[in-house]
């Protein structure tokens, strides 16, 4: 079985600013152990750098070193593959968005959605409710 994580539950673990930091770091430590396939997309690794480096987002934002570090960490796992768009995307895409109003923050997540579902992964861990509109998705909040 294989799963995957979104961004909110990355950046939950860095900000040690955060009520959540303590449940996430835990909980990303349990990912990093290994057991089963963690699969992340590379639209979740970017946005991670991205977030945590914004001084408007964080108070204390890191480096682009110290986020490429822990991104570097988390991926040269063995039991950890990345994954991407395929041939087909845009049609998955679509046919997953046709019934949603899909704009504004809801377009990343919808993203992140059809690259999981090319890529055959249905658990995700993440705090975003929205996910929850994705029904082939098993979605789970480790921090609630």
């Amino acid at each position: 079985m294989s799963y995957s994580l979104d961004v909110n539950i990355l950046l939950y673990a860095t900000n040690a600013e955060g009520e959540e930091h303590l449940r996430a770091r835990d909980f990303l430590q349990v990912c990093a152990s290994g057991g089963e396939l963690l699969c992340l997309a590379w639209i979740t690794v970017m946005s991670y750098l991205r977030m945590s480096t914004h001084p408007r987002l964080f108070a204390a934002p890191l480096s682009s070193a110290e986020a490429e570090r822990n991104i570097n960490a988390l991926i040269s796992r063995p039991h950890v593959r990345m994954l991407a768009e395929e041939d087909g995307f845009w049609e998955l895409y679509r046919g997953l968005t046709r019934a949603l109003p899909v704009r504004g923050n809801l377009v990343p997540d919808a993203h992140l959605a059809t690259i999981l579902r090319q890529h055959g992964v249905v658990k995700l861990y993440t705090r975003d409710r929205d996910f929850r509109k994705f029904d082939f998705l098993d979605v789970r909040d480790p921090i609630a």
